[in-house]
């Protein structure tokens, strides 16, 4: 089992990089389209936040805590 505070050592850096996509993502959006309604920034979001981690296993740079066994 790994503690709480590597858990968060391993996933801090990942969390930024997803923060990070979001607003790029929300930046290029909004200026093509314009912009957004809530329902449709929370469906980028979400779709941003579940997606991130099944791309980072599938590139092989998941943190130990995403890998599955």
């Amino acid at each position: 089992m790994t503690s709480t505070t590597e858990k968060v050592r391993q996933l801090a850096p990942h969390w930024g990089v997803i923060l990070v996509v979001v607003f790029v993502v929300f930046a290029l959006v909004e200026n093509t389209v314009g912009e957004l309604a809530f329902w449709q920034s929370l469906l980028i979001v979400a779709v941003i936040a579940f997606g991130y981690p099944l791309v980072v296993r599938r590139l092989g740079v998941a943190p130990e805590v995403w890998q599955r066994e």
